[in-house]
């Protein structure tokens, strides 16, 4: 048993986590730090990088938190730059950031849904780009896009989020091939998982009709999708 573990561990190695201070990014960070690894946490709200940062380093773990906006180049090479130098390299990058709400196709405007397209895309390729050549010098990587399964539904509402996260899982599949063998890179497709983002939009009644359609009866957990980075992440998903 211990030996299956062992093929699961990240002991020695670094992640960076983008949108670490709540919700999916969050459980990344602290289920990496579990398998072993120091953490470069990334996120806009100061307080909440401080507050994953020590809960990591109560894990016997290092983290250093990086405030700043994805939107922003000079800020992905901040966070490059500080975890290469504070934390020794780059072997595990969590792209977390993203997201968007239902538009009107007949009211939002094509700049509104430009905007959404080129967040849920842009910051993950800026940084795959600016880490691939730190884990290359590594030894060789992984990349986890946090994409939706919302890029393969039709539904109503959801036409710039939907091709958002589809033009996300098409620019996964390529530079994994651009990339690849040396880094890694997958996506994971979340469905409804319960996180400060959701809570707005789920009142009783939608809840407990989304968890009787449920084959396991209750809502997705951020720390089911981040048991699912660490599958990707990991040195068995190398083998």
């Amino acid at each position: 048993m211990n030996e299956i573990f062992r093929q699961f561990s990240l002991e020695g190695k670094v992640a960076v986590v983008t949108g670490a201070g709540k919700g999916i990014g969050r459980a990344c960070a602290v289920t990496l730090a579990k398998a072993g690894a120091d953490v470069a946490l990334f996120a806009r709200t100061e307080a909440d990088l401080q507050a994953v940062k020590a809960e990591i380093e109560a894990l016997g773990r290092r983290a250093i938190a990086v405030q700043g906006d994805v939107n922003k180049e000079e800020d992905l090479d901040k966070l490059i730059v500080r975890t290469v130098e504070e934390l020794g390299k780059i072997n595990v990058l969590i792209n977390n950031v993203g997201g968007g709400g239902p538009n009107d196709p007949r009211k939002v405007t094509g700049k509104a849904v430009g905007d959404m397209l080129a967040f849920n895309v842009v910051p993950a390729y800026t940084l795959i780009q600016k880490a691939a050549a730190a884990m290359e010098a590594a030894g060789g990587g992984a990349v986890v896009n946090i994409s939706s399964t919302a890029a393969r539904y039709s539904q109503k509402y959801f036409s710039a989020y939907g091709a958002a996260k589809a033009a996300l899982n098409q620019m996964t599949r390529c530079l994994a091939q651009d990339f690849g063998p040396r880094v890694r890179i997958n996506a994971i497709e979340p469905g409804t998982i319960m996180t400060d983002a959701l809570a707005p939009f789920l009142t009783p009644d939608r809840k407990e009709r989304m968890e009787k359609t449920t084959p396991m009866a209750r809502m997705g957990q951020p720390e089911d999708i981040a048991s699912a980075a660490l599958f990707l992440a990991s040195p068995h998903r190398a083998g």
